[in-house]
């Protein structure tokens, strides 16, 4: 019998330590408001001392937790992160070491703010070549990359992690996505930059950790190639934009969020919003916001609804996934 990939749970986790608009005016040039109108965002939560594979981790032990499944079950941990603690080890092997998953393989997925969409459709490509169980989580600790005194990136991002627990089902949930990516529009978004240093090499350049960010490219980008993605990925399901329930798309900014509901034709009160209580925390953004719904009751595993998850970012990256809950 065929077997396909089904979200059992969704959990999240977010640093204590909250950062809002007024306490970053105190240390560089912004305002509430000017951040509020531009961006939607009015807080974020910054991580003191946890890297990206504390969050995953928690997030890790809240879904073996709550869903009362032991880590010798799970078969396979992907984290999405553009953030690791390593370059290696992997953060998801990091995670499977500190939640005792002693039979699952890891690895990472580093498709920036689309990053989670890639894992949850290769994730369920494992369960349906025979996997029974798996963990895929985003988690990022972007403040690490952050100049804190450019306010034109340092007010937009904020650190969290959320995760699914992936089971085997014999009914398709996880009806179809559609993967893009643009390497030659990669310089829009740049981060952790690593230039080739070795005795025989004639570098002198020194590198820049920060990430940097050209607005005006991204929301052109975000708001022209992203919309028909959407759209693509619904003409491949059959399924017309009216059947969608809800749609969670990636939180860079609110007002993307709105050019794309207008451009898609699609009710602005489907799209889930929580910028303004966490930022754009990237790989995260998306398990986040499914987490909080599921935990709030908006959605409900199991009762059928229709969502469409849109990621898009650095890299340049894109993807939609269509799925049944």
């Amino acid at each position: 019998m065929a077997m396909y990939g089904k979200i059992e749970h969704a959990c999240h986790y977010a640093p204590e330590n909250i950062v809002d608009n007024y306490d970053l005016s105190k240390i560089m040039d912004t305002s509430d408001g000017w951040i509020r109108t531009r961006t939607g965002i009015v807080k974020r939560h910054i991580s003191t001392s946890e890297n990206t594979s504390d969050l995953a981790t928690k997030v890790a032990r809240k879904l073996l937790l709550e869903t009362n499944t032991s880590s010798d079950e799970i078969d396979f941990i992907i984290v999405a992160t553009m953030t690791p603690d390593f370059m290696s080890p992997s953060t998801a092997c990091l995670v499977g070491g500190n939640i005792g998953a002693g039979k699952a393989f890891a690895f990472d997925i580093n498709g920036a703010c689309a990053g989670f969409i890639f894992a949850l459709a290769v994730g369920e490509k494992l369960i349906r070549s025979g996997y029974k169980a798996g963990l895929v989580i985003g988690s990022e600790v972007l403040s690490k990359t952050l100049n804190w005194e450019d306010r034109s990136t340092a007010v937009l991002f904020g650190d969290g992690a959320g995760g699914v627990l992936l089971k085997a089902s014999d009914t398709p949930h996880i009806i179809c996505e559609k993967l893009q990516s643009d390497g030659t529009r990669g310089s829009s978004i740049v981060a952790l930059e690593e230039k080739v240093k070795n005795p025989f090499a004639n570098n002198k350049e020194e590198n820049n950790h920060f990430l940097t960010m050209n607005g005006k490219e991204v929301f052109d980008f975000a708001t022209r190639d992203v919309p028909k993605n959407m759209i693509e990925v619904l003409d491949l399901a059959g399924v017309g934009i009216d059947q969608i329930d809800y749609i969670l798309l990636h939180q860079a900014n609110l007002r993307i969020i709105d050019r794309i509901s207008r451009k898609i034709k699609a009710d602005r009160e489907k799209f889930l919003i929580n910028i303004d209580e966490y930022g754009n925390t990237s790989a995260a953004t998306i398990p986040i916001l499914l987490s909080e719904n599921i935990a709030n009751k908006t959605l409900k595993i199991g009762d059928g609804s229709k969502l469409l998850l849109t990621g898009f970012g650095g890299g340049l990256n894109w993807g939609s996934i269509y799925l049944i809950l």
